[in-house]
């Protein structure tokens, strides 16, 4: 195969010629299953002979006969795709030309290896560009946007928890001078709501005003009561480095015993 369709010779040598190749190759099937789908559609006749969809290294693509010499200059794609287009659904059909454009692309690829002595760090470099392209079979299928949209959405939900857990709890030890937190996801809610209804009547121990979700509060290791931390002036961070934490009063009981 040449450059632009069947017939002649085109032998890249290199690892990024073959990829270049490979890239090519996978822009023409892609163009035929999903832009030009209607023609491909169309030149698929099951009252015709065996057809394959051929790419090539010009994006360009081609539903023809395989080639007649045996073995062929290089491998060939799947054989009688045509027969197919009518026993299933279109959307099924399509999926199976994919996946078996996604084989063919490989060992069209990996032929060009072989043939010109790519080492194992050659294949492994070449496969590794490959891979990091999606399957044709993923972009027909729509798995693309999909992978897409959870990649989002997992990265904003793992960006929210980060956030979160920069004012989280940490040992056991220093459960009491962490801030009382709202929910972090859908899956705390439950929890979270079961914390509101335990801490409700909680009244602070300087300002009596009841507790808050919102704000950060310390407990005292000595009465076990609890204040708001801008009342007793301790911050997180502050609370972060307090071993044992004792209230303004017990601090100052301790100091007028004689």
């Amino acid at each position: 195969m040449d450059g632009g369709g069947r017939g002649g010779v085109y032998n890249p040598r290199t690892v990024d010629e073959v990829y270049r190749d490979y890239q090519g190759r996978r822009n023409g099937l892609i163009k035929a299953l999903t832009t030009d789908v209607e023609r491909f559609y169309r030149q698929c006749d099951p009252e015709k002979e065996n057809l394959c969809l051929y790419g090539f290294p010009s994006e360009q693509w081609e539903v023809n006969l395989p080639a007649e010499e045996v073995p062929p200059e290089l491998p060939e794609p799947a054989l009688g795709i045509n027969f197919a287009r009518d026993g299933m659904p279109e959307n099924d059909w399509l999926s199976l030309v994919a996946v078996h454009s996604d084989a063919w692309l490989l060992s069209v690829a990996f032929y060009f290896g072989a043939r010109f002595g790519f080492d194992k760090s050659d294949r492994k470099r070449l496969f590794n560009m490959i891979n990091d392209l999606p399957t044709v079979f993923e972009v027909v299928a729509g798995y693309c946007k999909k992978q897409t949209m959870e990649k989002s959405s997992i990265s904003n939900h793992s960006s929210t928890k980060s956030k979160s857990n920069t004012k989280g709890r940490g040992s056991e030890s220093q459960m009491k001078y962490t801030k009382m937190q709202g929910k972090e996801d859908e899956d705390d809610e439950l929890e979270y709501e079961d914390e509101e209804d335990e801490h409700g009547d909680t009244l602070c121990g300087a300002c009596g005003e009841n507790y808050a979700s919102d704000e950060f509060w310390i407990c005292c290791d000595i009465c076990e009561r609890w204040f708001h931390g801008k009342c007793v002036k301790i911050t997180p961070a502050r609370a972060e480095h307090i071993k044992q934490y004792k209230c303004p009063s017990c601090s100052s009981n301790k100091r007028a015993r004689p």
